[in-house]
Protein backbone atom coordinates (compact mmCIF):
# COMPACT_ATOMS: atom_id res chain seq x y z
CA UNK A 1 0.00 0.00 0.00
CA UNK A 2 1.10 3.09 -0.37
CA UNK A 3 1.99 5.57 2.16
CA UNK A 4 -1.11 6.94 4.12
CA UNK A 5 0.84 10.77 3.87
CA UNK A 6 0.79 9.93 0.09
CA UNK A 7 -3.08 9.32 -0.29
CA UNK A 8 -3.79 12.30 2.20
CA UNK A 9 -1.65 14.58 -0.61
CA UNK A 10 -3.17 13.25 -3.79
CA UNK A 11 -6.44 13.96 -1.78
CA UNK A 12 -5.27 17.62 -0.84
CA UNK A 13 -4.86 18.67 -4.62
CA UNK A 14 -8.07 16.58 -5.57
CA UNK A 15 -9.86 19.28 -3.54
CA UNK A 16 -7.95 22.14 -4.28
CA UNK A 17 -9.11 21.45 -7.84
CA UNK A 18 -12.75 20.73 -6.94
CA UNK A 19 -13.82 22.35 -4.21
CA UNK A 20 -13.92 26.00 -5.41
CA UNK A 21 -16.26 27.96 -3.41
CA UNK A 22 -16.79 25.48 -1.00
CA UNK A 23 -12.79 25.66 0.13
CA UNK A 24 -12.24 26.11 3.48
CA UNK A 25 -10.60 24.95 6.43
CA UNK A 26 -13.21 22.25 7.65
CA UNK A 27 -13.76 20.99 3.82
CA UNK A 28 -9.98 20.59 2.75
CA UNK A 29 -9.09 18.99 6.15
CA UNK A 30 -12.27 16.63 5.77
CA UNK A 31 -10.75 15.34 2.57
CA UNK A 32 -7.87 14.86 3.83
CA UNK A 33 -9.42 13.08 6.85
CA UNK A 34 -11.21 11.03 3.55
CA UNK A 35 -8.28 10.10 1.45
CA UNK A 36 -6.60 8.65 4.71
CA UNK A 37 -9.81 6.57 5.61
CA UNK A 38 -9.07 3.74 3.40
CA UNK A 39 -6.03 2.72 5.08
CA UNK A 40 -7.60 2.13 8.02
CA UNK A 41 -8.55 -1.42 6.87
CA UNK A 42 -4.84 -2.38 8.28
CA UNK A 43 -5.87 -1.92 11.49
CA UNK A 44 -9.33 -4.39 10.56
CA UNK A 45 -6.53 -7.09 9.26
CA UNK A 46 -5.54 -7.73 12.64
CA UNK A 47 -8.73 -9.54 13.68
CA UNK A 48 -9.64 -10.47 9.91
CA UNK A 49 -7.04 -11.91 7.52
CA UNK A 50 -6.50 -10.17 4.76
CA UNK A 51 -8.29 -7.12 4.93
CA UNK A 52 -5.31 -5.02 4.30
CA UNK A 53 -6.73 -2.63 1.09
CA UNK A 54 -9.58 -5.08 0.95
CA UNK A 55 -12.02 -3.80 3.44
CA UNK A 56 -12.51 -0.26 2.81
CA UNK A 57 -10.48 -0.38 -0.87
CA UNK A 58 -13.69 -2.30 -1.84
CA UNK A 59 -16.06 0.10 -4.85
CA UNK A 60 -18.69 -1.56 -3.32
CA UNK A 61 -18.49 1.49 -0.07
CA UNK A 62 -18.53 4.65 -2.37
CA UNK A 63 -20.56 2.97 -4.49
CA UNK A 64 -23.58 3.01 -2.20
CA UNK A 65 -22.39 6.48 -0.93
CA UNK A 66 -22.52 7.76 -4.69
CA UNK A 67 -26.22 6.12 -4.59
CA UNK A 68 -27.19 7.68 -1.55
CA UNK A 69 -26.21 11.00 -2.72
CA UNK A 70 -27.70 11.01 -5.81
CA UNK A 71 -30.85 9.76 -4.53
CA UNK A 72 -30.64 12.18 -1.74
CA UNK A 73 -29.38 15.69 -3.87
CA UNK A 74 -30.96 14.84 -7.56
CA UNK A 75 -33.91 12.90 -7.48
CA UNK A 76 -35.50 14.18 -4.04
CA UNK A 77 -38.16 16.90 -3.70
CA UNK A 78 -36.18 18.31 -0.56
CA UNK A 79 -32.91 16.62 0.08
CA UNK A 80 -31.77 16.23 3.62
CA UNK A 81 -27.96 17.13 2.80
CA UNK A 82 -28.69 20.62 0.99
CA UNK A 83 -31.36 21.16 3.39
CA UNK A 84 -29.11 20.61 6.32
CA UNK A 85 -26.27 22.31 5.19
CA UNK A 86 -27.23 24.05 1.86
CA UNK A 87 -24.88 24.05 -1.34
CA UNK A 88 -21.96 23.74 0.42
CA UNK A 89 -22.55 20.39 2.24
CA UNK A 90 -23.67 18.92 -1.22
CA UNK A 91 -20.40 20.08 -3.03
CA UNK A 92 -18.09 19.08 -0.47
CA UNK A 93 -19.94 15.11 -0.08
CA UNK A 94 -19.30 14.86 -3.85
CA UNK A 95 -16.04 15.92 -3.62
CA UNK A 96 -15.03 13.97 -0.54
CA UNK A 97 -16.96 11.01 -2.31
CA UNK A 98 -14.20 11.09 -5.67
CA UNK A 99 -11.17 11.69 -3.17
CA UNK A 100 -11.75 8.57 -1.64
CA UNK A 101 -12.41 7.04 -4.37
CA UNK A 102 -9.02 8.36 -6.79
CA UNK A 103 -6.93 9.60 -3.72
CA UNK A 104 -7.80 6.81 -0.93
CA UNK A 105 -8.32 3.75 -3.75
CA UNK A 106 -7.05 4.73 -6.79
CA UNK A 107 -3.03 5.72 -5.30
CA UNK A 108 -3.29 2.10 -4.49
CA UNK A 109 -4.87 0.66 -6.89
CA UNK A 110 -1.58 1.41 -9.34
CA UNK A 111 0.93 -0.51 -6.57
CA UNK A 112 2.24 -3.97 -7.12
CA UNK A 113 0.17 -5.10 -4.04
CA UNK A 114 -3.03 -3.94 -5.92
CA UNK A 115 -6.42 -3.70 -4.23
CA UNK A 116 -9.26 -5.80 -3.90
CA UNK A 117 -11.77 -3.79 -6.07
CA UNK A 118 -15.01 -5.71 -5.40
CA UNK A 119 -14.77 -7.07 -1.83
CA UNK A 120 -15.88 -9.24 0.05
CA UNK A 121 -18.54 -10.58 -2.98
CA UNK A 122 -15.34 -11.41 -5.03
CA UNK A 123 -12.34 -11.75 -3.51
CA UNK A 124 -9.62 -11.05 -6.27
CA UNK A 125 -6.71 -8.14 -5.48
CA UNK A 126 -6.12 -6.50 -8.88
CA UNK A 127 -3.12 -4.24 -9.48
CA UNK A 128 -2.24 -1.78 -12.75
CA UNK A 129 0.98 -2.11 -12.97
CA UNK A 130 3.38 -1.86 -16.26
CA UNK A 131 4.64 0.36 -18.85
CA UNK A 132 3.26 2.37 -21.46
CA UNK A 133 5.92 3.51 -23.73
CA UNK A 134 6.49 3.81 -27.82
CA UNK A 135 8.89 2.13 -29.13
CA UNK A 136 10.87 3.06 -32.56
CA UNK A 137 12.13 -0.54 -32.66
CA UNK A 138 9.53 -2.39 -31.03
CA UNK A 139 6.21 0.18 -31.70
CA UNK A 140 3.43 1.21 -29.03
CA UNK A 141 4.56 -1.07 -25.86
CA UNK A 142 1.56 -1.48 -22.92
CA UNK A 143 1.99 -4.08 -20.38
CA UNK A 144 -0.97 -2.45 -18.32
CA UNK A 145 -2.99 -4.98 -18.97
CA UNK A 146 -2.80 -9.20 -20.04
CA UNK A 147 -4.54 -10.71 -22.93
CA UNK A 148 -6.28 -13.86 -21.89
CA UNK A 149 -8.97 -15.71 -24.02
CA UNK A 150 -9.48 -12.72 -25.81
CA UNK A 151 -9.67 -10.31 -22.91
CA UNK A 152 -7.84 -7.86 -21.30
CA UNK A 153 -7.33 -8.44 -17.25
CA UNK A 154 -5.65 -6.82 -15.16
CA UNK A 155 -2.30 -7.99 -12.83
CA UNK A 156 -4.10 -9.91 -10.02
CA UNK A 157 -1.68 -10.56 -7.23
CA UNK A 158 -4.23 -13.33 -5.62
CA UNK A 159 -6.68 -13.29 -3.04
CA UNK A 160 -7.46 -12.63 1.14
CA UNK A 161 -6.35 -16.29 1.35
CA UNK A 162 -3.03 -16.22 -0.04
CA UNK A 163 -2.16 -12.45 -0.50
CA UNK A 164 -0.55 -10.31 2.46
CA UNK A 165 -0.43 -6.26 1.88
CA UNK A 166 2.18 -5.07 4.18
CA UNK A 167 1.37 -2.44 6.74
CA UNK A 168 3.05 -0.95 9.39
CA UNK A 169 0.07 -1.85 11.94
CA UNK A 170 0.11 -5.38 10.25
CA UNK A 171 3.25 -6.73 8.79
CA UNK A 172 3.00 -9.80 9.20
CA UNK A 173 0.51 -12.32 7.14
CA UNK A 174 -1.18 -13.30 10.53
CA UNK A 175 -3.50 -12.04 13.09
CA UNK A 176 -3.20 -10.17 16.07
CA UNK A 177 -0.35 -7.71 17.25
CA UNK A 178 2.62 -10.07 17.19
CA UNK A 179 5.24 -9.34 18.89
CA UNK A 180 9.11 -8.93 18.27
CA UNK A 181 8.41 -8.21 14.45
CA UNK A 182 9.54 -4.86 12.71
CA UNK A 183 7.59 -2.12 12.04
CA UNK A 184 8.30 0.91 9.49
CA UNK A 185 5.78 3.65 9.31
CA UNK A 186 7.16 5.34 5.75
CA UNK A 187 6.07 8.89 4.69
CA UNK A 188 7.72 8.66 1.42
CA UNK A 189 9.65 5.92 -0.39
CA UNK A 190 10.50 7.27 -4.11
CA UNK A 191 11.15 10.56 -5.08
CA UNK A 192 7.89 11.09 -7.02
CA UNK A 193 6.18 10.70 -3.80
CA UNK A 194 8.17 13.47 -2.09
CA UNK A 195 6.95 15.36 -4.72
CA UNK A 196 3.35 15.14 -4.82
CA UNK A 197 3.54 15.89 -0.96
CA UNK A 198 5.46 18.86 -1.44
CA UNK A 199 3.46 19.67 -4.35
CA UNK A 200 -0.08 19.52 -2.37
CA UNK A 201 2.23 21.33 1.13
CA UNK A 202 2.56 24.32 -1.06
CA UNK A 203 -0.19 24.54 -3.00
CA UNK A 204 -2.66 24.48 0.22
CA UNK A 205 -0.08 27.33 1.03
CA UNK A 206 -0.73 29.41 -2.01
CA UNK A 207 -4.79 28.89 -1.80
CA UNK A 208 -4.73 29.77 2.30
CA UNK A 209 -2.57 33.00 1.22
CA UNK A 210 -4.96 33.98 -1.87
CA UNK A 211 -8.05 33.49 0.77
CA UNK A 212 -6.20 35.39 2.85
CA UNK A 213 -5.79 38.41 0.87
CA UNK A 214 -9.13 38.31 -0.55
Amino acid sequence: MAPTLVNVAVGVLVGLALLGVAFDRRSILLVALVAAIPDLDAVVSLVVHGATNAVFHTLLLPGVAFAALYWDTCRRESSWLRDRWGWYGVRVAWVALAVYVVAGIGVDLFRPEGVNLLYPFHDRFYAVVGRFRLSTHEGLILTFVDRGDHLLWFTSPGTTADHHVESWINPTPGTGLETGVERRFTLVESGWQLVVVAASIAALAARFRLEGEN
